[in-house]
């Protein structure tokens, strides 16, 4: 919500509970989009102050990457060999064809299986994976489908094979070997992550540009997450939600979590 162009704090969308900002600050971890949105819809930015007008301008047009696709499976390994198994690894890729490169549409194709790490992660008898394509789903095939209709569920059949293809280049008979499987779609990013047509984030390339810092010229709006610096994935995200609260907020947590850091060393010594 806005009051006389600054952001003072947040309107839930389920409720309309309003939550006011601590510290007379919003933290965004919305994509660029998305953040810019919510300005629109709580009448917070006035565009009066200098720079303001041309930094919304700017995030509005800032080029978005495509989306996912994601398999998430549990499955048995009773009858895989000892051997078979130790030789699993942790993380595999597959590339259909490498002169297409890694951003061509079903052409690459990540793997995760994190039990082999930690078998805590499944049952005995059992191991998880993760598949996923990096970001090359065009959105636009799943533009207007509602989640649960016949015609999303076949389209996600459909656009999961190529997942299961490449799946099977490690376990070839991972489809009779599946008893927990889900499938994710842009619907799917959308819907959870709240983000412009389930995209992976800000296609910001380097050389010649760089994810911006957390400050921005709306009077109390600070931005962290996958638009800001340093970028996209799961470490950078949280550095920038760190570099939020020390540099724009003044929380000065970093002393704290090396604080923290040092009580832990004293008692796994103790």
């Amino acid at each position: 919500g806005g009051s006389a162009g600054r952001v003072v704090g947040v309107e839930l969308e389920r409720g309309g509970e309003v939550v006011s900002a601590r510290k007379r600050v919003v933290v965004s971890n919305l994509g660029t989009i998305d953040t810019q949105r919510m300005l629109d819809q709580g009448g917070a930015g006035s565009t009066s102050k200098p720079g303001e007008a041309a930094w919304r301008a700017e995030q509005k047009a800032t080029p978005m990457c495509d989306s996912f696709m994601h398999l998430h499976l549990g499955f048995k390994t009773e009858g895989i060999s000892e051997q078979t198994l130790a030789d699993l690894q942790c993380h595999y890729m597959y590339m259909n064809d490498w002169a297409r490169g890694v951003g061509a549409e079903d052409n690459a194709v990540l793997m995760s299986i994190p039990s082999v790490a930690d078998p805590s992660l499944a049952p005995d008898g059992y191991m998880v994976m993760h598949a996923y394509t990096p970001a090359t789903e065009r959105y636009d095939r799943w533009e207007g489908l509602e989640r649960g209709t016949e015609e999303y569920e076949a389209l996600k059949e459909e656009r999961s094979q190529f997942l299961w293809r490449a799946i099977e280049r490690v376990i070839p008979d991972i489809r009779e070997r599946a008893v927990v499987q889900r499938v994710g779609t842009p619907l799917t990013h959308k819907r959870f992550l709240n983000i412009e047509k389930g995209s992976y984030g800000p296609a910001i390339k380097a050389p010649g540009s760089t994810f911006p810092m957390h400050g921005t010229p709306v009077d109390g709006l600070v931005v962290c997450g996958d638009a800001t610096f340093p970028g996209i994935g799961v470490p950078a995200v949280a550095a920038s939600g760190m570099i939020a609260a020390n540099s724009a907020l003044g929380l000065e947590t970093v002393p704290k979590h090396l604080g923290l850091l040092d009580r832990l060393e004293a008692v796994a010594q103790a």
